[in-house]
């Protein structure tokens, strides 16, 4: 009789604990500066077409379900999304708001979510047509998208941004005007931003958005870092700092599980005038000249 309660007991743990973990949703976000396209980088031995297919396998291997991207150029993303079947993406060039210039794209596995609305602003005074905020040496533009998870109907905002790398003045009202375009959006909506913020974790914009009340850093959040180098590598594989410059932020309605930096290399042939190396004329090579921030989260089903 004490064994056949003992049984009961245990079955009804079981299925309390069955119940409590059974609405928990999990997926992967990321942020990317992929590096634009450019003439200088292929001379150097970092051009698109070499790197292309590292950052697709890395998408494809990790396990990206949705991320942003920074810098990239309209037929960099059109590479992409031809080679990452399932994936679709959000945004438009931040020169004419179009094609040209480069974007702040969010791709996202359309097998998992579905695009609601989605539309771009750009981080300035005047948010809707091109043009340059405060004291930025370039435009700027931030997209944004509604998504629904179609497994569970969860619904959340994410946006996708890149801070001007010269413009103190404009990386601080960009954080601002983040903040107040999060606001004017349903409040009872989770939200997501990505992007490459120029701003490291020490600075003062970046503690606007990580103490603002409606965001936090995922890597604060996280219980399990993979994070043993800075985002920015200047497209070194021996560079070392602590220096984060590629964020994602989220609010309250997600759980972080694990955070990380992805460091990943490859290798390809020394060019002719390098330096000749013990490694049979090889040498290691990063994909882009920032590290992708990759985050599993959870999130619960009322």
């Amino acid at each position: 009789m004490q064994s056949l309660y003992k049984t009961i007991c245990l079955l009804l743990v079981s299925i309390i604990f069955v119940g409590s973990t059974s609405n928990a949703q999990q997926f992967t976000i990321g942020t990317y500066n992929i590096r634009y396209a450019n003439q200088s980088d292929s001379v150097n031995g970092n051009g698109w077409g070499e790197r292309s297919r590292m950052i697709i396998n890395m998408i494809q291997f990790h396990g990206f379900d949705i991320f942003g991207t920074q810098e990239g150029l309209h037929h960099q993303l059109a590479t992409l999304k031809a080679h990452l079947p399932g994936y679709q993406y959000i945004g438009v060039g931040r020169d004419d708001g179009k094609h040209a210039g480069e974007h702040s794209a969010i791709f996202y596995q359309t097998n998992k979510f579905e695009l609601l609305e989605s539309g771009d602003f750009w981080l300035s005074t005047i948010t809707d047509r091109p043009n340059k905020g405060w004291d930025a040496a370039l435009p700027r533009i931030c997209t944004w998208g509604k998504f629904k998870e179609k497994s569970t109907q969860f619904e959340f905002y994410m946006f996708n941004l890149h801070m001007d790398h010269i413009g103190v003045q404009a990386r601080a009202e960009s954080a601002k005007l983040i903040l107040q375009k999060i606001k004017s959006f349903p409040k009872d909506k989770p939200v997501i931003l990505t992007g490459d913020f120029n701003v490291d974790q020490y600075n003062e914009s970046y503690t606007l958005l990580n103490t603002s009340g409606l965001l936090k850093d995922a890597f604060d959040l996280s219980p399990i870092k993979l994070a043993t180098v800075g985002t920015f590598n200047n497209f070194s594989a021996n560079k070392y700092d602590d220096k984060r410059i590629d964020h994602i932020f989220l609010s309250k309605a997600f759980n972080v599980q694990r955070y990380g930096v992805l460091t990943d290399t490859y290798r390809s042939a020394q060019l002719e005038n390098a330096a000749t190396t013990m490694n049979n004329g090889y040498q290691a090579r990063v994909p882009s000249d920032h590290f992708p921030v990759l985050i599993g989260v959870s999130h619960t089903i009322k």
